[in-house]
């Protein structure tokens, strides 16, 4: 214990102030010298009587001796390192105990506790995962945007890789030409039952396989996208991420280079430019075109459309609760946004089409709606999908005069939004507000992953037991997983 540490280095410090070797206060005192040294060395704790035979000795009074605070530097350093060992920090490293003798110099003593400094400071900063996340993915979005969220680098890859396998119509990619892709950098698909919970795909360089879930969204859009996404990571050569920033870049860079090779930019420019021509733009055309989803679609859009087709828009994926879990413009939309600049989970307006489409009886069709809002009117086009958990809606939206270009222009729904001042949709209306105002009481839900630190692995929310575990179960060439 630290505290009976403290205590003999008390008694150390009291005795060489005093001039007397341990032979000689041991003496004094009628203990064995090798019992006072473990008494200084904090091995052994010392009775009532033993502390005031030994205050007597060193002319010192016990509450002295009781002090916990370090008498000199030294005797700082070596408490530092005893609560240091003693942290399952340390334990967890599985290194050998390290005991602080006479011959462990100040300055080693120092590097040693400098280094479990550093280790608290970048398991603390592990911890703070979310908040890192979203400052690191608030940077990205800000930065993508600059680009008019449109990767040419990314776009020339893709296109290379989609020649390649002999894909040149418009149609949807198939999972045949995936795997042909992948066959490309050596690699094998398989699929298996038993994936680590925390990966979405595995990919086993030593063995040359990539292994996704037997079955995903209905239709398989998946599937495909995983796969893509794996093989993307191979395509780029991307590091192990050292930091969230670089596993963030990684997963847009990979999610970017899959939407380009399902809807690759020659096939999907022909297809929209078509489209606009006739005035009759339309995520879901677009959607059912290449086969993927609504999300996809969109988002893929948004990639296109300001740079190919003269027209800037927005992109939002919004809960049911109104929290908005994607959201990209290019259009001067003013996202919600809070102190820091980060928007994923913001609430967007009530009154936005993103939320009024909850509303609806009838959701399986797309909602149009004009918006009037502080930065001007924008015209937004709504689908509402659902996940294992919840609903969500996926929004694209122009600004006015850009919607005569799109299907759906003609609606008659029109909002009012004037967030973010708060009497817009933030505050109940005042008769409300003075009926209801102290006389309810409610119990919020927390998420549970609102406390939850992403897993500490190589690859940040993966857990590298599981990652381990299964490739050594699928290393055999004879496994019977389906393929």
């Amino acid at each position: 214990m630290v505290e009976i540490l403290a205590l003999g280095q008390r008694v150390r410090h009291a005795r060489q102030q005093a001039g007397l070797t341990l032979e000689e206060l041991s003496t004094q005192v009628g203990v064995t010298a090798s019992q006072l040294s473990l008494v200084e060395t904090g091995k052994r704790e010392a009775k009532i009587g033993l502390l005031s035979s030994l205050a007597t000795a060193l002319g010192v009074e016990v509450s002295e001796l009781l002090d916990e605070t370090p008498p000199n530097e030294r005797a700082r350093l070596e408490r530092e390192w005893a609560n240091a060992a003693a942290s399952p920090l340390i334990s967890s490293l599985g290194l050998p105990p390290l005991r602080v003798s006479k011959s462990v110099s100040d300055e080693h003593l120092q590097v040693m506790v400098g280094l479990y400094h550093e280790l608290v400071r970048r398991e603390k900063l592990a911890l703070a995962t979310p908040e890192e996340a979203r400052r690191a993915n608030t940077e990205l979005r800000h930065q993508m945007r600059e680009l008019n969220n449109y990767r040419d680098d990314l776009e020339e890859l893709a296109e290379d890789l989609v020649r390649s396998v002999g894909h040149t119509s418009s149609g949807a990619l198939t999972h045949r030409e995936v795997a042909m892709m992948a066959g490309k950098l050596g690699l094998e698909i398989v699929h298996v039952g038993d994936l680590p919970r925390s990966a979405r795909s595995v990919t086993d360089l030593e063995n040359g396989r990539i292994y996704l879930p037997p079955a995903s969204i209905p239709g398989g859009h998946g599937l495909r996208s995983l796969a893509l996404q794996a093989i993307a990571h191979q395509v780029l050569s991307h590091p192990v991420p050292k930091t969230y920033e670089e596993f963030l870049q990684q997963r847009l860079d990979i999610n970017y280079f899959a939407a380009a090779c399902l809807m690759p930019k020659t096939q999907a420019l022909e297809f929209l430019h078509a489209s606009k021509k006739s005035k009759n733009l339309a995520v879901e055309d677009f959607r059912d075109a290449f086969g993927v989803t609504h999300e996809a679609a969109g988002l893929r859009f948004m990639n296109l459309a300001t740079e190919h087709l003269g027209l800037p828009l927005h992109f939002l994926r919004v809960g049911d609760d109104g929290v908005v879990y994607k959201a990209y413009e290019n259009d001067g939309l003013a996202l919600p946004e809070d102190v820091t600049g980060s928007t994923e989970g913001q609430i967007v307006c009530r009154h936005w089409s993103a939320r009024e489409a909850f509303v609806r009886t009838n959701r399986t069709t797309e909602y149009y709606q004009y918006t009037d809002t502080p930065e001007g009117t924008f015209w937004e086009s709504t689908q509402i999908g659902t996940s294992t958990a919840d609903e969500f809606s996926i929004t694209v939206g122009v600004k006015f005069e850009d919607a005569k270009w799109f299907r759906g222009r003609d609606t008659t729904e029109r909002k009012v939004s004037k967030c973010p001042d708060t009497e817009c949709c933030r505050r109940p209306v005042p008769a409300l507000r003075e009926k209801w105002s102290g006389k309810a009481w409610t119990s919020a839900r927390l998420h549970a992953h609102v406390l939850s630190p992403l897993r500490g692995g190589m690859f940040p929310g993966v857990d590298d037991v599981e990652l381990f575990e299964f490739l050594e179960v699928h290393e055999s060439p004879d496994e019977s997983a389906e393929r």
